[in-house]
C-alpha cells in the first residue's frame, strides 16, 4: 500500500508541475497579448489624428489654390483691359500720325498706362515709320511690361504650388488611413488568437500578428508628420 500510495503522489506531482508550467506560459501568452493590443490601439489612434490633420491641411491648400485662382483671373481680366486699352489708344495714334493731326495725338499719348508709354517710348526710337525691322507695336517690346498680366501669372504659380501641396496632403492623409486599415487587421488577429485554446493556433497568429505590428509601427514612423 505504501509503494502504490507513493506512485499515486508522484504522478500528482508531476500532473502538478505539468499544469503549473502550462498557467506560466498561459499568463505569458495574455501578457503579451495584451502589449499587442496596448501598442496596436495607441497607433490606431495615432494614425487617425494624424490621417485627420493632413486631411484638414489638404482643405485648407485647396481652398487657398482656389482663393489664388479667383485673383489670379481678376488680375487677368483687369490686366488684358488694360493692354486692350493701350492698343485701341495706340491705333487710334497711329491713324492721327496718318493725317499729321499732332495735337490730338499728343493727348492719346498722354493717355497711355504707364508702363505702355515706356514701351512707346522705346518703340519710337526704333524709328518705325522708315525701319521695317522695328517691332510691329509697343506691346511687342521687350519693355512693355503688364503689372495685372504679370500678377495674374504670379497668382497662377502660387495657386498651382498651392494644389500641388495639397495633393501631397491627402496622399499623406491616404497613407495614414491605409496604416489605420493595417492596424485593424493586426488588432483582428490578435483578438482572434484570444479564441483559441490550441496553444500552437494561439501562438502561431500571435507570431503573425507581431511581424505584421513590427512592419506597421517601421513604415507608420516614416509617414511625414505635421
Amino acid at each position: 500500500m505504501s509503494e502504490d500510495l507513493n506512485v499515486v503522489l508522484a504522478h500528482k506531482l508531476a500532473e502538478a508541475g505539468v499544469d503549473s508550467k502550462d498557467d506560466s506560459r498561459h499568463r505569458i501568452i495574455e501578457i503579451l497579448e495584451a502589449a499587442g493590443l496596448a501598442i496596436v490601439a495607441v497607433a490606431t489612434a495615432w494614425c487617425g489624428y494624424n490621417a485627420a490633420r493632413w486631411d484638414g491641411r489638404q482643405s485648407l491648400l485647396y481652398g487657398q489654390s482656389s482663393r489664388l485662382r479667383v485673383e489670379a483671373a481678376l488680375a487677368g481680366t483687369e490686366g488684358g483691359q488694360q493692354r486692350l486699352l493701350d492698343v485701341v489708344t495706340f491705333n487710334t495714334w497711329i491713324r492721327l500720325q496718318e493725317t499729321k493731326n499732332e495735337k490730338v495725338a499728343g493727348i492719346y499719348v498722354r493717355r497711355f498706362s504707364p508702363e505702355y508709354r515706356i514701351a512707346f517710348d522705346a518703340w519710337l526710337k526704333t524709328e518705325p515709320f522708315t525701319n521695317p525691322d522695328a517691332p510691329m507695336g509697343p506691346a511687342n517690346m521687350p519693355e512693355y511690361h503688364n503689372h495685372k498680366l504679370m500678377e495674374a501669372a504670379e497668382l497662377n504659380r502660387q495657386a498651382d504650388e498651392a494644389f500641388d501641396r495639397g495633393s501631397l496632403a491627402r496622399d499623406n492623409a491616404e497613407k495614414y488611413v491605409r496604416g489605420t486599415v493595417l492596424l485593424a487587421t493586426i488588432l483582428f488577429l490578435i483578438a482572434l488568437a484570444q479564441r483559441f485554446k490550441v496553444h500552437a493556433v494561439r501562438v502561431g497568429l500571435l507570431v503573425v500578428a507581431a511581424v505584421m505590428m513590427i512592419y506597421a509601427l517601421a513604415t507608420v514612423g516614416h509617414y511625414p508628420r505635421l
